[in-house]
């Protein structure tokens, strides 16, 4: 098995009330196991009961919930019901027969069905996915913070580039604004979080079903800082304490999608993306790919269960106003390539070299209808070198961060990686398409707060609009070794690397 994913690439912290961190640290990948799934059964359980059923979505026509029909060939198949999310049309359940997708998928009613997942419930294992090293003080150095910025915010190269530090000179954002990470979680005790955390918007959605414990949106202490992280970047509060968010006035939210081990299965981001059409969330900001595909073939029965799935929730999110927005993917794929090997997948099983065509086979949820698509760049405004792009598939870029000796920046700065909070109040680097998306979400946020009644769709009309046009870099050697590393197709006002443009946090408040 390979090992589960968030869209970022490395990690190091700095503890409470220090000042920069000087080294870089790898977060440890992390390895998960998987039973085989054992023979049908035709008595239904509960994944505590058998630790060999798998996880379905049956999707069904949406409006009053599954037919009585439906509801009995689902128990008659080895099927019990967790939730169903009738506005959608989806069904999510548990069985241990490993006929059960093929059987319902027969029945009348049942539009499309199939396993969101190869190895058994409950999630995969409990491997501890490391934590980031906190740096001693003899690894720091003093960061000396003009007037009116927070300690760190020397070190975030990031905000100047979209200029959000001069949009920070008019306006914060609204706290009537929300962006719901739909991540690991979020640790709202953070210094730099807490004063913009949004508690009735977050939620523990990893079993797919909405879990409002107080505190099960948080991380433990053996799960990925990656929400974490993402949510500082969003609206860290310029509070004179650490780093200054992109949004750092509006509101933020942490809706818990990844188990243990980091998978982000299709039931959990369902989950999500309803809890966040129906809780007043205005943007959700996705830095993954909905496992354990990287790409979803709807050729494939079961795979195309899991795109309608997903297309169901984020559409029905939009339609309630709020704005997804998603990560590209960090594998410097041309996502509009006739055709693309697949390494990983199924990443909870036993992978294979897939050739896959991008045409049929989806990136979910970036590459849904309606889906904001974010594109990396580093320290010198180029593509990074690891993010995927595609004419016509990328929307629009933002710093995502880049190897400092690709891209180096200017001082003050001295990491190519974007600056974020991580759990237990410190502070760190990430770099990935993971690190660009949020800022794309923060600057919807602030669009929205500039209008605070306009749709999903004029927000995202105002994000391209406004966003500055970049044009193809070309040719494209980010290593310098005279080997051209990715093609740029396209226009300056709308090409594969940067879309529509780099995103512009200053027109987001002044227009």
């Amino acid at each position: 098995m390979t090992a589960p994913h968030q869209r970022h690439r490395r990690v190091l912290a700095l503890p409470l009330g220090m000042a920069m961190a000087t080294a870089l640290a790898f977060l440890p990948n992390v390895t998960a196991s998987a039973a085989e799934s054992a023979s049908a059964t035709t008595t239904a359980t509960t994944a505590s009961e058998d630790a060999t059923s798998l996880s379905y979505v049956v999707n069904v026509r949406p409006g009053n919930g599954p037919s009585a029909r439906v509801k009995k060939a689902i128990a008659e198949a080895g099927g019990t019901i967790l939730t169903s999310y009738d506005q959608i049309g989806v069904i999510v359940v548990h069985s241990a027969n490993p006929d059960f997708g093929l059987i319902i998928r027969k029945v009348p009613g049942v539009q499309s069905a199939g396993n969101t997942r190869n190895a058994p419930l409950p999630a995969q294992s409990t491997t501890d996915v490391g934590t980031p090293k906190a740096l001693t003080a003899e690894e720091l150095t003093d960061v000396q913070a003009a007037d009116g910025q927070d300690p760190l915010e020397p070190l975030q190269w990031d905000l100047a580039a979209i200029k959000a530090d001069k949009a920070h000179e008019v306006a914060l954002g609204s706290p009537k604004v929300t962006v719901g990470v739909i991540d690991t979680g979020v640790d709202d005790t953070h210094p730099d979080i807490a004063p913009n955390f949004d508690r009735k918007a977050s939620v523990n959605c990893v079993s797919g079903k909405p879990d409002t414990t107080d505190g099960a949106w948080r991380p433990t202490a053996a799960e990925s800082p990656h929400g974490t992280h993402v949510a500082g970047e969003i609206a860290a509060a310029k509070n004179g304490v650490g780093m200054t968010g992109v949004a750092p006035g509006v509101k933020v939210a942490g809706i818990k999608v990844a188990t243990t081990a980091g998978y982000f299965y299709t039931e959990a981001v369902v989950c999500g993306f309803v809890w966040a059409a129906e809780h007043g969330v205005d943007v959700t900001n996705n830095s993954y790919y909905t496992d354990p595909w990287y790409f979803n073939c709807t050729d494939d029965p079961n795979q195309k269960a899991l795109v309608d799935a997903v297309t169901r929730a984020s559409r029905y999110a939009e339609n309630k106003g709020t704005v997804n927005v998603a990560a590209a993917g960090n594998e410097n794929y041309d996502l509009n390539a006739d055709e693309i090997t697949d390494p990983v997948s199924p990443n909870d099983g036993t992978p294979s070299d897939r050739v896959i065509d991008p045409s049929e086979c989806f990136d979910i949820p970036t590459q849904l209808p309606g889906v904001v698509t974010v594109a990396a760049t580093g320290a010198k405004g180029l593509k990074s070198s690891f993010s995927n792009y595609g004419l016509g598939v990328i929307d629009v870029a933002a710093p995502g961060g880049d190897a400092t000796a690709y891209q180096t920046p200017a001082p003050p700065a001295t990491s190519g990686l974007i600056l974020g909070t991580l759990p237990g109040g410190k502070w760190g680097y990430m770099a990935g398409t993971s690190m660009a998306s949020p800022h794309v979400a923060a600057v919807a946020a602030l669009i929205k707060s500039t209008h605070p009644h306009a749709s999903a769709a004029l927000v995202k009309a105002l994000l391209y609009a406004e966003a500055d046009a970049t044009p193809c870099t070309d040719p494209y050697d980010i290593n310098g070794d005279g080997k051209v590393d990715a093609v740029c197709e396209g226009s300056k006002n709308r090409n594969g690397f940067y879309g529509w443009g780099t995103v512009d946090a200053l027109d987001a408040v002044t227009k």
